[in-house]
């Protein structure tokens, strides 16, 4: 759609990717495009429509016209020239790593206490393959410095806020670190999302995000996506067609129809999110709470500013004193409003063990040096009143 660059952001997420010219009629809302492959009258229209000098679809491992249309939003929501899409966050962040010149015998550098997925992807498999990984505190920033300076990396990884300690990334410091040693700079959003964070304002080369969370935001479609310049999408766009990370026709509808309510779900979640994390903090049988809102939190003047008062994102950890596995697992059970389940950014209330599921992949010790104890819940609010998650909770922890 035209003409929405001086738009809200509100009016953008409603209205960004979709009845793209140049059709006489357009529908309303973008159609799914379930086909493979495409024909063409003209075999020379076909042929350059494969070398790219013309606009159209040729097969569905290439691109499709759904998922040009949640890209094209996407990439309106983060202030990007472009996006690419992938069936999965995890897919999205290895794309971008590839796309930042990683390789065998180059160097990245990372923030220790990125989702655990991505730490053992980092850790295990680019490891194997002749990278060496460097993990730092993100929030020291002399010591992100020093090991840039050091190891002259392809790219500094971090997340603009960390899973599940909500460590905040102070992203235009580390741009600045990271293009002075030439690296580029990738940052992982999903937590904040487009509504809270634009990373490529402050200087990020690349922001991912897991796009099942808060973009598609009703649990029911995995997707992941890049947003970049048009130069890093040309080199995106061409690996994808080699590793296949394709998303969907059905998904990319599902996340494009749910990112036209991101800006209502995120200022209710981010509201629910504070009440929750306020109301913690006074509870008796929890040891500490990990949010961002909060004004004892280390990163929160810096939260302030980056996040311009929008609020301070969904979700929030807190340690419960004393407890071992044993007593997280009876305290989830408990819980009848919050549900336990391995995800987050969803309209529901969620709630996770990390030590058990999201960085199950980490050895204890690991686990330790990042500051992941046993007895630490991760809480991702839902849209539900304040009032009944509070309530919920309090049940939960009274019964252990």
């Amino acid at each position: 759609m035209k003409n929405l660059a001086d738009k809200s952001f509100q009016t953008r997420a409603v209205h960004a990717g979709e009845r793209v010219p140049p059709a006489e009629y357009r529908p309303v809302a973008t159609p799914i495009w379930p086909t493979v492959g495409y024909l063409y009258e003209s075999m020379d229209d076909l042929d350059a429509v494969f070398a790219r000098t013309k606009p159209g679809q040729v097969y569905l491992r290439y691109s499709n016209p759904t998922v040009e249309a949640f890209e094209n939003a996407v990439a309106n929501l983060e202030l990007a020239e472009a996006a690419q899409a992938y069936s999965s966050g995890m897919a999205a962040i290895h794309a971008a790593l590839l796309g930042s010149g990683l390789k065998a015998g180059t160097c990245i550098v990372a923030a220790l206490d990125v989702y655990g997925a991505t730490f053992s992807l980092l850790r295990s498999l680019l490891s194997s393959l002749g990278v060496n990984v460097r993990m730092v505190d993100v929030t020291n920033l002399e010591e992100v410095q020093a090991a840039v300076q050091e190891s002259e990396p392809s790219c500094l990884i971090v997340e603009s806020i960390s899973n599940p300690l909500l460590k905040v990334a102070n992203i235009p410091e580390l741009a600045l670190i990271a293009h002075r040693q030439g690296a580029a700079l990738l940052v992982d959003n999903t937590f904040a999302s487009p509504w809270l964070s634009n990373p490529l304002t402050y200087g990020a080369n690349y922001v991912m995000h897991s796009a099942t969370k808060y973009i598609s935001g009703h649990g029911d479609v995995l997707a992941g996506v890049v947003a970049t310049s048009q130069e890093n999408k040309n080199r995106l766009f061409e690996l994808n067609k080699l590793v296949g990370s394709v998303l969907g026709p059905y998904e990319a509808w599902l996340a494009l129809r749910g990112l036209k309510t991101l800006p209502l779900r995120m200022k209710q979640q981010c509201d629910n999110a504070m009440k929750v994390a306020e109301w913690l903090t006074t509870h008796p049988r929890v040891k500490t709470v990990n949010y961002p809102g909060l004004a004892a939190h280390p990163q929160h003047l810096l939260a302030q500013r980056l996040f311009q008062n929008k609020g301070y994102g969904g979700v929030l950890s807190f340690e419960i004193d004393g407890a071992d596995q044993a007593t997280i697992y009876r305290f989830m059970e408990a819980l009848t409003i919050c549900l336990p389940a391995t995800t987050l950014g969803d309209i529901y209330s969620l709630v996770l063990h990390p030590a058990t599921s999201s960085h199950r992949s980490l050895t204890t010790e690991e686990r330790a040096r990042v500051g992941i104890p046993d007895g630490l819940v991760r809480l991702s609010a839902g849209i539900e009143s304040a009032d009944d998650i509070l309530a919920d909770l309090e049940q939960a922890l009274a019964k252990i």
